[in-house]
C-alpha cells in the first residue's frame, strides 16, 4: 500500500484565515474535500496533503484570490513549526547546523516533505520539494510555504529583515506584481527542479541571534523536559572543557538517573550528547575567535581539543568555514 502524504493541520489555518477575513464559506469548503472545520483545535495533527492542495486552489479560483499561498505566508510565523524542529534551531550554534537540522527532520512538517542543501559559488540554495507530487498542478500555494519557512529559520540568525536574493519555485508560476513589490530586492524564479532559497556562504557561520526564539519545553516520563536538559548541560560543560569532557555516564550520575534515561532525553529532542559538547566547544571557540587575537592554537585547547587539526575539522563542520575564515568574516561583520 502506498504511503498517504500528510501535512500538518497549522498549515491550514493561515489559508482558513484568509478566507474568513473575506467572508468566504470557509466550513464549507474545507468540507468539501473532507478537511477538518476546526483546524485551530487540531493544529498539531496531520491531515491528507492532496485534498489539502486542491482546497487551495478552488479556494482562490471560487473566491477570486491572488497569490493565495503568499497571502497565506504572511500569517506565518516561526511559531508554526513543529516544536521539535523549533527546539533543535534554537539550540544550533550556526545558521548551517539549524539548515542540516531541518533537513534531517522535514517530514515532521510534511511526511513527504524533503529539504536539503546544494552548494554554488559563493551561495548555498535551500531546496525543497514534495515526493510524489510530480505533474500535479498548482503547487505554488505549498511552495510559498516551504519557502517562507527556510526564509524564516535563516532570519533567526541574520535578523528579521533578511530576504534571499532569489525565490524560486518549482511550479510554473510567476507572483503578480503586487506581491513581487513586497520583494523588492529579491527576483523570482519558476519551474525550477525544486523550490529553494538562495543564502550566501558566509552566512552559515552566523550564530543564533538572543531572544529571537522561545521554545516550550518538550514534556517527557522523565519529569525534567529535553529542553530544561539542553539548558543545564550547556551551563555546566564550560567548567569541564579543560579537564576533559565528562562522559555521558558520568553526567547521568552527576544529575542522579540512568544513562538510559538521560540519552532518551536528549533523543526525545532529536540532539545527542557529542553534538551538545560541540555545540559548547564551537561556542566557547567563536567568542574568542572573535574577541581575541588569540592563536589558534591556543583556541583550540582552551575549547578542550587537543589536537588543532581536529579542532579545525570540527569548526568547519559546524560553521561551514574555518576557524581562520570565521575570524576573517566576524570581522568584516
Amino acid at each position: 500500500m502506498a504511503r498517504l502524504p500528510l501535512t500538518r493541520c497549522q498549515f491550514l489555518m493561515p489559508f482558513a484565515d484568509v478566507l474568513t477575513d473575506i467572508g468566504a464559506p470557509t466550513s464549507s469548503l474545507l468540507e468539501k474535500f473532507r478537511l477538518p472545520s476546526s483546524l485551530e483545535e487540531k493544529s498539531a495533527l496531520y491531515v491528507p496533503i492532496l485534498p489539502a492542495i486542491r482546497f487551495a486552489e478552488i479556494a482562490q479560483r471560487t473566491q477570486d484570490i491572488e497569490d493565495f499561498g503568499f497571502l497565506a505566508t504572511r500569517r506565518l510565523n516561526f511559531s508554526h513549526l513543529s516544536e521539535k524542529t523549533r527546539i533543535l534551531i534554537a539550540h544550533s550554534p550556526t545558521l548551517l547546523v539549524a539548515l542540516q537540522h531541518t533537513c534531517k527532520w522535514a517530514s515532521l512538517e510534511d511526511t513527504n516533505l524533503n529539504i536539503w542543501i546544494e552548494h554554488a559559488d559563493d551561495h548555498v540554495r535551500i531546496c525543497s520539494r514534495l515526493a510524489g507530487t510530480s505533474g500535479l498542478l498548482h503547487l505554488e500555494h505549498s511552495q510559498w510555504l516551504q519557502n517562507i519557512f527556510s526564509i524564516y529559520i535563516v532570519r533567526q540568525f541574520a535578523g528579521p529583515d533578511w530576504m534571499p536574493a532569489t525565490i524560486a519555485f518549482e511550479a510554473r508560476y510567476t507572483p503578480r506584481p503586487a506581491t513581487q513589490s513586497c520583494w523588492p530586492k529579491t527576483r523570482f524564479l519558476s519551474g525550477q527542479h525544486a523550490s529553494w532559497i538562495d543564502v550566501p556562504i558566509s552566512s552559515l557561520s552566523l550564530s543564533n541571534l538572543p531572544n529571537e526564539i522561545g521554545p516550550p519545553p518538550l514534556n517527557d516520563e522523565g519529569g525534567s523536559s529535553g529542553y530544561e536538559i539542553i539548558e543545564s548541560l550547556k551551563l555546566m560543560l564550560p567548567s569541564y572543557l579543560d579537564e576533559g569532557v565528562p562522559t555521558l555516564a558520568d553526567i547521568a550520575e552527576m544529575a542522579g538517573v540512568s544513562t538510559r534515561s538521560f540519552q532518551r532525553k536528549l533523543s526525545h529532542a532529536g540532539l545527542t550528547y557529542s553534538d551538545l559538547v560541540d555545540t559548547v566547544r564551537f561556542e566557547i571557540a567563536s567568542k574568542l575567535l572573535r574577541d581575541t587575537d588569540s592563536k589558534i592554537i591556543e583556541i583550540a585547547f582552551s575549547s578542550g581539543y587537543t589536537d588543532p587539526a581536529h579542532f579545525t575539522r570540527a569548526f568547519r563542520r559546524i560553521a561551514g568555514a574555518t576557524p581562520r575564515q570565521f575570524r576573517e568574516q566576524s570581522r568584516l561583520r
